[in-house]
C-alpha cells in the first residue's frame, strides 16, 4: 500500500518549506531513518528522514517551495504503481496563452501564473514578500510546481525587476536562480551540464568567474566577492528581516553580579567532574535561571499571532550556537523543569549536535524563548533579534571584572550584561524589567538554580 512522505511542519511559524535536493532517487529503497531529502524552512536548512520503509518515488521536484502538510513523496512497496496524484504533483507546469497573461497583467508581454479562473498561484510567503517589498506579483512569472510563484521568483524580480528569465523552470532550480542574480549573471548565456540540460550551481560559477567586472575595473583589479543569500545565509537573512518588520522590539539592559556563580561553578566543577557528571558553563547557569524566572513571569513565554497574545504550556529555551556559515538554535525541552545537571549535559549535546550537522528535527522545534551569548568574542552588550513565533530574546555578554563599593572601599567583582529584548506588543517595559531584574537575582544566589 502506497505511503504519503508529507512536508513536515518545523515550528509554529512556518508557512512554507523549499526542497532543496532530493538525496536519493525515484526508486531507491529506504527505511526509518534514512535522509531523504534537503528542506529550507523559515529556521534553518535540515535533512528530513524517512519515516517509513518502501521505494521511495519524489512527487515534487527540486526547488519546489510548498506549505506545511503537502504531499511530497511516496513510499511503494515493489512491482505497486505510483498513484496518479504523484505524476500531477511533479508534472512541469501548464503552458499560459500570451494573449491570457497580457490580458491579466493589463499590458503586452505581461507574465502571471494564473488558473483559467484569473486565480493567482502563490505562495503565502511569496506573497508577503512581495508586499513588503513593493513588486506587483501579478507582473511575475512562477517556477514553482504547476507555475506557481514562490518566494524566490520575488527575490529574482526584486534583483532584475525589468528582466523575466526565459528559462523554462525544470531547467533552473529557484536556488540556482537567486544565485545567478545574486553573482550578476545572465542565465540565457550560461552553458547548462546538468541532466536534461540543467543549470547547476557549478555552471553558474563557472559564468561568473569567466565575466569582466563591471564599470571597467582596471587590468589586475580584483573583484568582489560574491555570497549569495542563499541555504543558511538566506533563512536567516528572511527571518531576520521580518522579526524586525513585524514586531515592536525594545531591549533593556542591566548587569548581573557573578562572584557567587563563578564560585558555585568552581565547587561544582570539583565535585561534579570527578563523579563524572557534566560541569554547567555559565551559559548553563544563565539558561536555568531564565527558565525559572519565566515561570514568574509567563507573559514572555508567549507567542503572538491571530490578534491574540499566547502564553505557551512549555518552558523550552533554545540556545544559539554559532556556526562557520551561521547559527542553530537548537531548543532544551521543559527546561525549567530539569536540574541543572541535565541541563549541562543537554546544552553540550546540542552544541555538538550542531556544529557536527547531527541535530535531529526535533531538537530544532518548540522553542518558547531564546538565550544568545557573544561573551566569548569578548562582547560585553548587543541588541539581539527575536526569534520569529517568540516574544523575548536574553542576549549574555562576557564576564568581566568590576568594582563595586562597600562603603567607601572598592571591591573587585566579576559581571556580565544581560540585555533583554521584548516585544512591545505583548510586553510593556516594566514587566520585561522585573524578569530580567528576576534573572540577576537567581545569578546572585545561585544555589536556587540547584533546587
Amino acid at each position: 500500500m502506497a505511503v504519503e512522505v508529507l512536508l513536515p511542519k518545523l515550528g509554529l511559524t512556518m508557512e512554507t518549506g523549499l526542497i532543496e535536493e532530493w538525496l536519493v532517487s525515484p526508486g531507491t529503497p529506504v527505511k526509518p531513518g534514512d535522509p531523504l531529502l534537503r528542506l529550507a524552512t523559515d529556521k534553518v536548512d535540515v535533512e528530513v528522514e524517512a519515516e517509513g520503509s518502501g521505494l521511495f518515488h519524489p512527487a515534487a521536484e527540486s526547488g519546489a517551495e510548498l506549505p506545511p502538510g503537502t504531499v511530497i513523496g511516496w513510499l511503494l512497496e515493489a512491482g505497486e504503481e505510483v498513484p496518479s496524484s504523484a505524476a500531477t504533483a511533479a508534472a512541469p507546469p501548464p503552458q499560459i496563452p500570451a494573449e491570457a497573461e497580457a490580458q491579466v497583467a493589463g499590458e503586452p508581454g505581461a507574465l502571471t501564473s494564473r488558473a483559467g479562473n484569473g486565480r493567482l498561484f502563490a505562495s503565502p510567503n511569496a506573497r508577503r514578500v512581495a508586499r513588503e517589498r513593493g513588486i506587483d506579483i501579478a507582473q511575475l512569472n512562477g517556477t514553482g510546481p504547476s507555475g506557481r510563484i514562490i518566494t524566490a521568483d520575488v527575490l529574482d524580480a526584486e534583483v532584475a525587476p525589468s528582466a523575466v528569465p526565459s528559462l523554462p523552470p525544470t531547467v533552473v532550480s529557484p536556488l540556482v536562480r537567486r544565485e545567478a542574480a545574486a553573482a550578476g549573471v545572465d542565465l540565457s548565456a550560461v552553458v547548462a551540464t546538468g541532466p536534461g540540460g540543467k543549470v547547476l550551481r557549478s555552471d553558474v560559477l563557472a559564468a561568473a568567474a569567466r565575466q569582466q567586472p563591471d564599470g571597467g575595473a582596471a587590468p589586475g583589479a580584483a573583484a568582489a566577492q560574491v555570497i549569495p543569500l542563499s541555504g543558511m545565509r538566506g533563512v536567516i537573512a528572511s527571518r531576520m528581516h521580518a522579526s524586525l518588520q513585524e514586531m515592536a522590539q525594545l531591549t533593556l539592559g542591566t548587569e548581573a553580579a557573578m562572584d557567587a556563580a563563578v564560585a558555585l561553578r568552581a565547587q561544582l566543577k570539583e565535585q561534579w567532574a570527578a563523579a563524572g557528571i557534566p560541569v554547567p558553563t555559565i551559559t548553563d547557569l544563565i539558561v536555568r535561571a531564565a527558565a525559572l524566572a519565566l515561570r514568574e513571569h509567563p507573559r514572555l513565554n508567549a507567542s503572538v499571532h491571530d490578534n491574540a497574545i499566547h502564553v505557551q504550556p512549555e518552558i523550552n529555551v533554545g540556545i544559539a550556537v554559532a556556526l562557520e556559515d551561521g547559527l542553530l538554535v537548537p531548543v532544551v525541552k521543559t527546561a525549567d523543569q530539569l536540574p541543572l545537571s541535565v541541563i549541562a549535559a543537554e546544552s553540550r549535546r546540542l552544541a555538538q549536535g550542531a556544529r557536527s550537522g547531527r541535530l535531529a528535527l526535533p531538537d530544532l522545534e518548540g522553542g518558547t524563548f531564546t538565550v544568545s551569548t557573544l561573551g566569548g568574542y569578548g562582547i560585553d552588550f548587543f541588541t539581539p533579534v527575536i526569534t520569529p513565533g517568540q516574544v523575548a530574546i536574553l542576549g549574555v555578554g562576557r564576564l568581566r571584572d568590576s568594582v563595586r563599593w562597600e562603603e567607601a572601599l572598592p571591591v573587585r567583582t566579576q559581571v556580565l550584561t544581560l540585555s533583554l529584548t521584548f516585544d512591545h506588543r505583548a510586553v510593556d517595559g516594566g514587566p520585561a524589567a522585573d524578569y530580567l531584574r528576576s534573572v540577576v537575582s537567581r545569578l546572585a544566589n545561585p544555589l536556587s538554580l540547584l533546587a
